[in-house]
């Protein structure tokens, strides 16, 4: 395909977040059957702009955007799902959206959390035991063999949970439309059922590349005193996903190498965790919110997104006449994977 643009997304409650290089979009399966489809533009200040597409400094950016957006993602697809009758009917206010200092503030408890939790409590565990421990590298090679132990336990158990179990066959949804799409297949459920329900840009191939650098980085700093291996577990953070976001984007682009293949083997072997085979319902969520995205960037019309149970509406929900429906402008943004 000509088209370059990499498109990313994420699974919500009942519905698909996509993203592309100016615009995201969100469809939701409400209980009256519809969809609810939310469109915004990306914006940024002229300097991030400017500092955006650098090497490793996009890897930041595009974690902390991937995490706000996602909270903002999980509101609205909770405000949609628990809706009663038809979307049109109801009555809609700012209530129960998530701005400002609340938005910044829970994702900045979000991160802190992942960090304590994934990278801080690994180390605290290994301090029991460190004095036993010769060698440094021996050190923070349990260290990590924890963290990984804790990241696949954690989404083993999760996917415990019905709810969760529905997500994740969104997020194979998710997959399948963008594996559809890159492949130049037509996005109707036919054609997106065919594809799989792994991604080499996956979210979850990301956190594993995460836990596997940082055990390489923090053996790179020996054992200092135990206060600043802390410091080093949360300063470095961005860092080492910096890093890993530009091996994920690398290979992402090089699958056609046997070689590559098989180093993001292990990455692809673990989506399973997270992702499930979709139902026709989770399909059809995902290739609206895609189509919207390509809707924005002037690919296809709005037709093609705005069929029968298909209702555009804004942030808290409010159903949208066709003629007020957005359309994102520059400046560009560079997609999430």
């Amino acid at each position: 395909m000509s088209d370059r643009t990499s498109y990313g997304g994420q699974a919500v409650m009942e519905g698909v977040m996509m993203r592309g290089r100016r615009d995201m979009a969100i469809a939701v399966r409400a209980p009256s059957g519809e969809i609810a489809v939310y469109h915004e533009p990306l914006s940024g200040s002229s300097w991030t702009q400017r500092v955006r597409p650098l090497p490793l400094i996009r890897g930041v950016f595009m974690l902390w955007d991937t995490m706000v957006l996602g909270m903002r993602a999980l509101v609205f697809s909770a405000n949609v799902s628990l809706t009663e009758g038809k979307l049109a009917e109801q009555e809609r206010d700012d209530a129960g959206t998530l701005t400002g200092v609340a938005l910044w503030g829970t994702v900045a408890v979000s991160l802190l959390f992942s960090i304590g939790l994934f990278f801080v409590a690994p180390l605290a565990v290994v301090g029991f035991v460190d004095r036993y421990i010769s060698s440094s590298v021996l050190s923070n090679l349990i260290e990590g063999l924890i963290r990984l132990g804790l990241l696949i336990g954690y989404m083993l158990f999760i996917g415990q949970l019905k709810d969760i179990r529905r997500v994740f066959g969104f997020h194979g949804a998710e997959h399948k439309a963008i594996n559809a799409y890159e492949a130049g297949d037509p996005l109707d459920v036919e054609h997106v059922r065919r594809h799989s329900i792994s991604h080499p840009r996956c979210g979850t191939g990301f956190l594993l590349i995460v836990v596997l650098l940082s055990i390489l980085v923090f053996a790179l700093l020996g054992r200092p005193p135990m206060f600043w291996r802390v410091v080093s577990r949360i300063v470095l953070v961005p860092f080492i996903a910096a890093l890993a976001y530009e091996f994920i984007k690398w290979t992402a682009n090089h699958m056609d190498n046997r070689l590559v293949r098989l180093l993001v083997s292990p990455s692809m072997a673990l989506q399973r965790l997270t992702t499930r085979e979709p139902d026709d319902g989770m399909i059809v969520a995902a290739i609206v919110s895609l189509k919207r995205v390509l809707l924005a960037e002037g690919k296809i019309s709005a037709d093609e997104v705005y069929g029968p149970g298909v209702v555009p509406v804004d942030e808290t929900g409010r159903v949208l006449e066709p003629e007020r429906i957005p359309v994102a402008a520059e400046p560009a943004i560079e997609a999430s994977s």
